[in-house]
């Protein structure tokens, strides 16, 4: 780990974790952070169908959170088109017609077992779901796949679209205190103490399937990074500060491509 990289983490201390002088204030940047990962999730080719969602904790109310309407392509989501769910799956605000079942059943039960959680990210983007099929966990191969050694699960119980809470039980008791699980034949889930972190979790979680699946075509035998310096790398780069830190430069790059979001 490169002592630049560490100062600057450290300099990223007095900005994370952010300030708010309301309950509007921290909702507006929560939502507007949200529909910006849709976005970029666009751009990255993450979506598939009307598959996958990212919810955000309400600050003022706990137990709703905020949500992608079904049916809608991650690129035409804006702040304005979120929907607030309520931990019973009422849409509490925005069209009720547009929650999505899955969504409810898998972030209903991660946000409460990890009330640290303020969002959640999943889709079957194509790298992710690929090397779920594998039925194992990444492997330090990249200082970047060392941001989820020791610190991501495998649930490994796959028995088609999730439309029950009690699944998204097993898969939140699966995810444990970790920032991210594969789930068997299905995809990837992260978590994350902010919006950006969690979506940058899975951003750099299926670049580093990718990776792995490039690596082991390519060899028999990649070399993975020893435990002592993968250990150490994942607390540096693996970091609450660090996922919110790699985050900020997407946000300036959808906010500069596609200012619409923000409506």
């Amino acid at each position: 780990m490169s002592t630049e990289l560490s100062t600057n983490l450290e300099l990223m201390q007095d900005k994370y974790p952010m300030k708010f002088g309301s309950f509007e204030e921290e909702r507006l940047h929560r939502k507007q952070r949200l529909a910006a990962s849709f976005r970029l999730f666009s751009l990255f080719g993450f979506d598939e169908g009307v598959a996958g969602h990212i919810t955000a904790r309400d600050p003022e109310y706990p137990d709703h959170f905020w949500v992608n309407p079904f049916g809608m392509h991650f690129s035409q989501v804006r702040v304005s088109d979120l929907l607030l769910v309520n931990d019973e799956g009422k849409v509490v605000e925005g069209n009720s017609n547009m929650l999505n079942r899955a969504a409810f059943a898998i972030h209903s039960s991660v946000h409460k077992a990890r009330p640290d959680a303020v969002a959640a990210a999943h889709a079957h983007s194509f790298y992710g779901k690929t090397f779920s099929s594998l039925g194992r966990l990444l492997d330090p191969l990249t200082q970047d796949a060392c941001i989820f050694y020791n610190d991501h699960g495998l649930y490994n119980d796959y028995s088609g679209v999730v439309y029950e809470t009690e699944e998204g039980e097993r898969i939140a008791e699966c995810l444990g205190s970790k920032k991210a699980v594969i789930l068997q034949n299905h995809g990837l889930l992260t978590v994350g103490h902010s919006v950006e972190s969690a979506a940058w979790w899975y951003i750099t979680m299926e670049r580093s399937c990718h990776a792995q699946l490039l690596a082991e075509g390519a060899s028999t035998s990649p070399i993975p990074v020893a435990h002592e310096a993968a250990l150490a790398t994942m607390q540096h780069v693996g970091s609450e500060t660090a996922g919110w830190c790699c985050f900020q430069p997407l946000w300036d790059k959808i906010v500069r491509l596609q200012p619409d979001f923000l409506d």
